[in-house]
């Protein structure tokens, strides 16, 4: 009976292995589901790259750092209203009164400077005055400088009357320009266009190129020196070129050029 019962109880090959696979199997699901599981949460997370938002975003991420804009040397310099200068670079100072800076329509903060005149606030906010760097640190123009200084000091009650849109400005020197003076300036700001004729400068001496020019008037060429025009930017690129200093060395080439002061 022993025997007989050891016989009935010994497994073949087959059955140990159906047995293991069997063991196997209920793991290998839940494996087999966990993974379909996480695979269907990912695709619901993907996102949509198919709405306008979302092609927006990539196109933002793929932007280059910098970027080229094309401008067209040939056109004139657009001079700033008061209020375009005043915005783009006096409020960053003027608005909050930071250093020092008078705040825009404080009548107390304006009081003592209205005192000094229109002129003579012009001249600081040009050559710049304690913290404030010339021309308030910005790119501008005297006469977009001058508009700036009338628009501030107006709205803290004075009546100053800035210079009109398209108005040439006339020179600041006193006196009569000095060319002898003004070759020094050219020489430390002008030479490295008109020396050579860079970028369509009219060459020092090159009568030829300077005869239209010239028959403009020296008042007509100093604004064009000041304001900028054609391929030169404003003040030959010198922000911080006084006027005095732009008057003689627009003077030196003019006188050069053949013109008569």
């Amino acid at each position: 009976m022993a025997d007989s019962h050891a016989k009935m109880t010994q497994a073949t090959p087959q059955e140990v292995i159906i047995s293991v696979v069997a063991g196997l199997f209920a793991p290998l699901l839940a494996i087999f589901l966990i993974v379909m599981l996480v695979l269907g949460i990912q695709d619901n997370h993907k996102p949509d790259t198919t709405s306008d938002a979302a092609q927006k975003a990539t196109l933002a991420r793929i932007k280059p750092v910098a970027q080229l804009a094309a401008l067209d040397a040939s056109a004139p310099k657009v001079e700033k209203s008061a209020q375009e200068v005043y915005d783009a670079v006096c409020a960053a100072c003027h608005a909050a009164g930071a250093l020092g800076a008078p705040k825009f329509e404080n009548k107390g903060d304006w009081s003592g400077r209205l005192g000094q005149g229109y002129d003579t606030l012009v001249k600081h906010a040009i050559e710049g005055i304690r913290q404030m760097p010339p021309r308030g640190g910005g790119d501008l123009s005297d006469t977009e400088v001058a508009r700036a200084v009338a628009y501030m000091a107006n709205s803290a009650g004075a009546s100053f009357k800035a210079p009109e849109a398209g108005a040439p400005a006339a020179p600041a020197a006193a006196g009569k320009p000095d060319p002898a003076k003004g070759k020094l300036v050219y020489e430390a700001n002008c030479v490295a266009c008109h020396a050579s004729g860079v970028a369509g400068a009219p060459k020092l001496g090159d009568k030829a190129a300077w005869d239209a020019r010239v028959a403009q008037g020296y008042a007509t060429l100093y604004s064009h020196a000041l304001n900028g025009i054609r391929g030169m930017p404003a003040k030959g690129g010198n922000a911080s070129l006084s006027e005095a200093d732009l008057t003689n060395a627009v003077a030196y080439l003019f006188v050069e050029a053949g013109g008569k002061l």
